[in-house]
This record gives C-alpha cells, sequence and structure tokens, in this order.
C-alpha cells in the first residue's frame, strides 16, 4: 500500500461554485486534505464548518461572519495555496423580500418588505445605500411584490393583494399606474417601454405606454409567483414555481407564443441577465441552492451557493445584488449588467 508523503501540503485542484453567501455551501476536490491531521477549511481567519470531509473531497458551509474572498485547507501544520471565492457582504437585513431588487442608475438598491398575505407592514419598499444600509422609502402599498425601473428612473411597484401597479417617483411620490392585475408578482419593461405584469394564477398582462391592457400569455399558475426578465433576443423570459421539483424557464416570443429555455431547476424564482447575455436565475440545481447561471447555449451551473434567494440584480458597478427571504448580500463579482 502506498504511503503518504510527509510534509507535502494539501493541494486544491477546483473549488465551486465561485461564489457565495451565509449558510452556502462550496466543494473542494483536490489531494493531501488529511495528510497528517483532521482538515481545516478557512475564509481568511474564520473556520468554515465541514459537512464531508476526506482526503481528495471537501465540502463547507460559509460562516455567518465570514468576509474574505480567500479559501484555504489546513492539514496539521500545513497550508494550501489559498483560492478565490467571493463572498457575499450583508448590507441589509430584516427585510422581507419575495422578489429581485431593483438598482437605479446610481446603484442604489431597492427592496420589499413584503409580509403575508393582508399583512400591514410598517414599511413596504426600502431603499438600500450599499455603503450605509436600509431606510424606509414607502409605507403604504400592501404585499409590495415587484420592483422595476422605468427609462426615466421612474420605479414600479407590484401589489399582490390588490393587483395594483405603483409607479413611484425618486422622492417617494406614489400614484396608481394601473389596476386590475390580479395577484400582481413579477413586473418588467420592454425595450420601447411597455410594462408586463404577472398574475400568478396564469396570465402575463402587456400595459402600453397609454395604459391598455392587453393579455400577453397564458401560463401554468404559480404556487408563490411569476418573475420575469427581457432577454437579448426579444423573448421575455419567465420562471414560476410549481409543486414540481424540475421546473423550467419559459419564454414568450413577441406573438405570445410560450416554449421552455430551459428544464431541469428547483423553485425558479428571481432572474436577471448580464452583458454577455448568460441568464441567472435564483433556483437549485442538482440539489444545489443559490444562483443558476446559464449560457445562450444552455448549459447551466451554479454561480453562487446560500440559502433562501429569491432574487437577483446586478449594480452599474459590477456587483450581484442578491435577495434573500430576509436579507440582502452585495457580492463583488465584476458582472456588468445587460442594458
Amino acid at each position: 500500500m502506498a504511503r503518504k508523503l510527509a510534509g507535502k501540503p494539501p493541494s486544491i485542484q477546483t473549488l465551486s461554485p465561485e461564489a457565495a453567501i451565509a449558510g452556502g455551501e462550496i466543494r473542494i476536490h483536490g489531494k493531501g486534505f488529511a495528510t497528517g491531521a483532521h482538515p481545516r477549511v478557512l475564509l481568511g481567519d474564520i473556520p468554515a464548518p465541514l459537512i464531508v470531509g476526506s482526503d481528495s473531497y471537501i465540502v463547507a458551509r460559509v460562516p455567518e461572519d465570514a468576509v474574505d474572498n480567500v479559501v484555504k485547507i489546513e492539514s496539521g501544520a500545513l497550508s494550501s495555496v489559498e483560492w478565490a471565492c467571493e463572498i457575499g457582504v450583508p448590507i441589509g437585513d430584516n427585510l422581507h423580500p419575495v422578489a429581485s431588487p431593483a438598482v437605479d442608475s446610481n446603484g442604489i438598491i431597492f427592496t420589499t418588505f413584503s409580509g403575508s398575505r393582508g399583512q400591514k407592514t410598517t414599511t413596504s419598499v426600502y431603499r438600500v445605500d450599499p455603503h450605509e444600509g436600509p431606510t424606509p422609502f414607502l409605507s403604504d402599498i400592501m404585499n409590495a411584490t415587484g420592483l422595476a425601473f422605468d427609462k426615466e428612473g421612474i420605479l414600479y411597484v407590484s401589489s399582490r393583494f390588490d393587483g395594483i401597479i405603483y409607479e413611484v417617483t425618486p422622492r417617494g411620490e406614489m400614484a396608481v399606474y394601473v389596476e386590475g392585475m390580479g395577484v400582481a408578482t413579477g413586473i418588467t419593461f420592454d425595450a420601447e417601454g411597455n410594462l408586463y405584469v404577472g398574475d400568478r394564477s396564469g396570465t402575463i398582462f402587456k400595459i402600453s405606454r397609454s395604459r391598455q391592457i392587453y393579455v400577453y400569455a397564458t401560463l401554468e399558475p404559480s404556487i408563490a409567483a411569476y418573475h420575469l426578465a427581457f432577454g437579448p433576443d426579444g423573448y421575455l423570459y419567465v420562471t414560476g414555481p410549481t409543486t414540481s421539483s424540475f421546473d423550467c424557464v419559459q419564454r414568450v416570443s413577441d406573438k405570445g407564443e410560450v416554449d421552455v429555455f430551459y428544464r431541469g431547476l428547483g423553485r425558479p424564482q428571481g432572474l436577471a441577465f448580464d452583458s454577455n447575455d448568460n441568464l441567472y436565475v435564483a433556483a437549485s440545481l442538482r440539489g444545489r441552492r443559490g444562483v443558476v447561471r446559464i449560457t445562450p447555449e444552455r448549459e447551466a451551473s451554479l454561480f453562487l451557493s446560500g440559502p433562501g434567494v429569491v432574487g437577483i440584480a446586478f449594480s452599474p458597478s459590477g456587483n450581484a445584488i442578491v435577495a434573500t427571504n430576509n436579507m440582502i448580500y452585495r457580492v463583488d463579482c465584476g458582472i456588468t449588467p445587460r442594458q
């Protein structure tokens, strides 16, 4: 039987995914992880709890207080070379997003405290400065759900309680834009400034700039919400979790025809495109939860690991803004948003 070489440090060969938030799992392949002692995984100087540990394979959980973007493995007095993994920095807590945040042209983030159905919350929408944290922005929308900006920088907010879409100026002045949208959830704009609203009972509405309302597409109802984003091909991309554990991303043509873009996700929710036409979806892939990246060739991989992720957006400075069911994180990943 071959003997292990004494004094040889652990060697990391692969680490995935490339980003994570607190509670996410990092998978590491290599060799020599347990040459002289039980392995330890460190994010900077913070130990990460091991879920699986062997001489060639480790699964570690990102601890709550991790902030450094470097990972290394120690085995006794020996240490591996450091590997990069972007760790999300919390910039807002005690929130309740149920969809992707919205980011304005100055990098200011808007997110919701949505509450349970019919719950009137003290604050409906928060304004989150990436450096100073959240401050209350709106207070009179019941069950605020979807958020989107138009080209003029006006924020639109859907209410799944009363089916109203509100328009909000940068100073927080609010007015009804359109009503009667059913259980209004995800919203987005196309290049011409038409607004699209997902009624989770099975309808995608299109509202023209003159506020004429059309039924754009009919889909299978969702148990939670529809999430919408326009792709580089001009299709409207839609997720809506069902009771299946093998859900899909659908897309809708400008004629209202629906097809499946990608199938095989667990509970897909918020979605966003980058400047290279990659699609990012808050979902699980093969049992791993976080944000899934799907290339234009429809190849999927886990981009970010983390529990409870409901949405994602990209800031003008290249940060991923990740929403969980109670937190907002900033991940410095250098990804340019699609314009």
